[in-house]
């Protein structure tokens, strides 16, 4: 009897906070039983990403395969019946890059075709030229002096061989329930260092690094080669090129390899090449043999220009000066043609946007898009848009618990959700430290709990551009996916390709993400944000000014 009255009074106390929880949370199921119909059985998100990928792909930022990309995706949503589609400029200026011709092989003493590509903003070949290759052992900065005078004319090997094993594992994976479990049992994120990794050897390599390119750069050489931490069988990956500077340059003061500055720097070209093909090279100077390749680069460069991000929205009603706002990344590099970083992103908040305004649903906010520039270079159009429109922190993000400057829509904005992990099925939500979203999405989440997405974590992913949301003390939120192939072999490589997208991934994530944006769109109050972090006491650090 005592046990019952104890449980008696207990659910009357809590009871009412907990009728309340969910009286707030009102889901149409009708409404979700139509995006779903929708996103299953008349999808277009296939067809969107074979353009982004086959017809205008790659989509390197400044360029003009980007520019006629953006221009299709604008044409394409307004087809669809969005509104207000524009183009929304952000810094900096900056230079494109097109890739025209490319061919290596090593001509002698026995010919071979090179797997081979080269570093974005890479300066071309005077044609088809011709060099011995020369492997730069450096260690230490006094291996230099054994290098002086030899290299002119030379194709020069800069990285070390890389042993590569047997694949015993499959390459591609889904997240277990172990996994999604601690997900679900993390506290919020802590801030992350270098881990167990030793700061001084980093830093060693980097300013070897930095004096390597300075040095073939002095000596004349006629182009480098290297290999990625990671990739084999063929699979490369490939970013931008780096401009040779010295080590001593403040990293604020260096100069970008794409900015109209770096017009006036000449430096050889920078090729990666696929590790079997890189390690047999230094194999074969090892035994003496003399190595000659033939190499073609030609490369075109473009008038700087601005930054752009593509915006389109479907209109509220009563409610429609509040934004909720869904979107990724829309650039890439350009080995592939940035299938899964992030035409599949992208196509996911495009299609869902489409799914809402073919279902007939009127949101009660404004739902609006935001395709992203420059993400892949760390300037994240989504950044620029947030300091544009609604607000940033004094002193930028070097100072992440200073106060907000505000712009005019701060206000009202209600929430922000992402696409950027690759391929992957939608597990769940990183819930960026929000304690107050988890009754919310649990609730959300609910009449899609057979399409697998039901954890919800408190930890926050790193690297995307609900970031710049949060980072002012806005809801943004980034879907958990389940990683595929996405480290193993498509992100940032030449098989980041339309074959690798998975269509039943890509469809249930852009059911969640228009599910989700119409919940916030239709919610009586706004999404609500995080408390504010109390501000960090000033520390003096050794050594600083």
């Amino acid at each position: 009897m005592k046990r019952y009255l104890v449980l008696l009074v207990v659910t009357m106390i809590v009871a009412p906070w907990a009728i309340a929880q969910m009286a707030v949370e009102q889901i149409d199921t009708v409404a979700m039983a139509k995006i779903r119909d929708e996103g299953m059985n008349r999808s277009q998100i296939m067809e969107t990403i074979s353009y982004l990928t086959d017809v205008y792909g790659p989509r390197l930022a400044w360029s003009p395969d980007y520019n006629e990309a953006a221009a299709w995706a604008k044409k394409q949503m307004e087809s669809w019946g969005m509104e207000n589609a524009h183009f929304d400029t952000f810094a900096p200026v900056a230079r494109g890059w097109t890739l025209k011709k490319l061919s290596a092989q090593v001509i002698s003493p026995r010919p071979y075709p090179l797997i081979a590509y080269a570093k974005a903003w890479s300066p071309a070949t005077k044609g088809t030229v011709r060099g011995d290759v020369v492997y730069l052992d450096i260690k230490e900065e006094a291996d230099f002096e054994k290098y002086k005078g030899k290299l002119k004319g030379a194709v020069v090997l800069l990285s070390a061989p890389r042993a590569i094993e047997a694949h015993w594992e499959a390459f591609a994976k889904r997240n277990s329930d172990s996994e999604l479990l601690e997900m679900a049992n993390a506290g919020p994120a802590q801030p992350r260092g270098f881990g167990g990794r030793n700061f001084g050897a980093f830093a060693q390599a980097m300013r070897l690094g930095a004096m390597k390119l300075q040095f073939i750069q002095q000596e004349g050489a006629l182009a480098s080669f290297e290999i990625a931490r990671i990739g084999d069988g063929g699979t490369v990956f490939v970013q931008g090129a780096t401009l040779p500077q010295s080590p001593e340059t403040p990293f604020t003061d260096r100069v970008a390899v794409y900015s109209e500055a770096a017009a006036k720097i000449s430096f050889p070209p920078q090729f990666v090449l696929t590790t079997e093909h890189y390690n047999r090279m230094i194999r074969q100077l090892a035994k003496g043999q003399k190595v000659k390749v033939e190499l073609n680069l030609e490369a075109e460069f473009t008038k700087a220009d601005s930054s752009i991000n593509i915006i389109a929205e479907i209109p509220g009603t009563d409610l429609k000066d509040e934004i909720v706002m869904v979107g990724g990344h829309f650039d890439s590099w350009h080995g592939g043609t940035g299938a899964t970083d992030n035409a599949t992103g992208s196509a996911v908040a495009m299609e869902a946007l489409r799914i809402i305004k073919a279902t007939g649903l009127k949101p009660r906010r404004t739902i609006r898009i935001g395709l992203w520039g420059a993400e892949e270079q760390g300037l994240h159009g989504s950044r620029g848009y947030v300091a544009k429109h609604l607000g940033e922190r004094e002193g930028g993000r070097t100072n992440p618990t200073g106060p907000v400057k505000t712009k005019a829509g701060y206000e009202k904005f209600s929430a922000y959700f992402n696409n950027d992990n690759g391929t992957g099925k939608v597990r769940g939500v990183y819930m960026q430290g929000n304690e107050a979203a988890r009754t919310i999405f649990r609730e959300w989440l609910k009449p899609f709990a057979d399409l697998g997405a039901t954890t919800l974590t408190l930890d926050n992913t790193g690297g995307t551009d609900h970031l710049g949301f949060d980072a002012i003390g806005l809801p943004g939120f980034q879907f958990i996916q389940d990683p595929v192939e996405y480290d193993t072999r498509t992100h940032h490589s030449n098989m980041d390709v339309y074959d690798r997208v998975q269509e039943a991934d890509v469809k249930q994530g852009a059911i969640l993400m228009a599910a989700f944006a119409y919940n916030a769109a239709m919610r009586d109050e706004m999404f609500p944000r995080k408390p504010k972090p109390a501000p960090r006491p000033q520390q003096n650090l050794p050594g600083g000014n």
